[in-house]
């Protein structure tokens, strides 16, 4: 039975950071709502503490499990920590959101160990737009999204974030290259989320237009209800998925997240860092089990839509 917060919304998905060590410098990077680099030079928590905090939120009712950064490949356990967690009884999903740049090598090791999903960032196909917006190269991108494909992942997803006077033009390319390779594209608007207010106002743009076209095109469309209630688009031989930013009201009255911070704090709302609890402390010095359960519902208690309805 999963937790339920003040509003009824169930607690479905924890996504972990096991690291803000990254080999890019995205200038649209939200760092999971984490207000500053936290480690940059080593991760703060150790793999059996991570695993120890999944097992608490798979016994309390959360059902999948995300790892995010930071690169969540930048650390040198990763595989050793996927599969830790994969063996967890009654986790049904474990996934990962990555640049992708690490996968080439790491992709089959990963999938072996029980790694289902990956969302790769992927902005553009234009290696000048690519290495503006990331300072990486497209070329090892695009050799981790093949690398992913090789391994045969259930599930492979291209992150877009699409931004004004930068990538705009570029989405009908990427919704051709996701056709093309037999991938999900996920276009998602800008967060204001560790961006400069001139940043967010120069590159902000609303997908009124590209969701206008998809409906046109659309066989089928689909709502997921327990994923902000974002809308997905089945396009002959395509799925487009499209995720608004947080200052909707209907995706945050239906989150069913959770995040772990990479120092080790439990974070109700992406949007904000005024409510954290600790749970990586009371762990240290020897908290039991029940008591690791006691947090996660305390801090399930201070969930709440950032955005309610009007």
């Amino acid at each position: 039975m999963a937790l339920l917060d003040k509003c009824g919304r169930p607690l479905l998905n924890l996504r972990i950071s096991i690291t803000q060590r990254c080999n890019l410098t995205c200038t649209y990077c939200h760092r999971e709502g984490e207000v500053a680099r936290a480690n940059v030079s080593a991760e703060k928590m150790t793999l059996d503490e991570i695993v120890r905090i999944a097992k608490t939120a798979v016994s309390l009712g959360i059902v999948r499990i995300k790892l995010t950064g930071g690169e969540p490949l930048m650390r040198q356990d990763v595989v050793e920590l996927v599969q830790a967690i994969a063996a967890i009884p009654g986790l049904r999903d474990l996934s990962m959101t990555t640049n992708g740049l690490m996968l080439d090598e790491l992709a089959k090791p990963l999938r072996a160990a029980g790694l289902k999903r990956v969302n790769i960032s992927l902005p553009t196909l234009n290696p000048e737009t690519y290495q503006k917006l990331t300072g990486g190269k497209l070329e090892n991108a695009l050799a981790g999204v093949q690398a992913a494909i090789e391994a045969g992942f259930s599930l492979i997803k291209l992150n877009m974030v699409v931004l004004r006077g930068v990538n705009v033009t570029d989405v009908s390319e990427m919704i051709d290259f996701a056709r093309d390779i037999g991938v999900i594209l996920q276009l998602i608007e800008l967060d204001p989320i560790n961006v400069s207010r001139e940043y967010y106002s120069k590159h902000h743009r609303f997908l009124i237009e590209q969701e206008a076209t998809l409906r046109e095109k659309a066989l089928r469309i689909e709502t997921r209800r327990l994923m902000h209630n974002r809308l997905i688009y089945h396009l002959p031989d395509v799925t487009v998925e499209v995720v608004h930013p947080t200052e909707n009201s209907d995706f945050c009255m239906h989150c069913t997240r959770m995040r772990v911070t990479s120092d080790g704090k439990l974070k109700p709302c992406l949007m904000r860092n005024d409510n954290l609890t600790d749970i990586l402390t009371p762990l240290r010095n020897g908290a039991t089990n029940e008591e690791l359960k006691e947090l996660f519902m305390q801090a399930n208690l201070l969930r709440e839509p950032y955005n309610k309805p009007n």
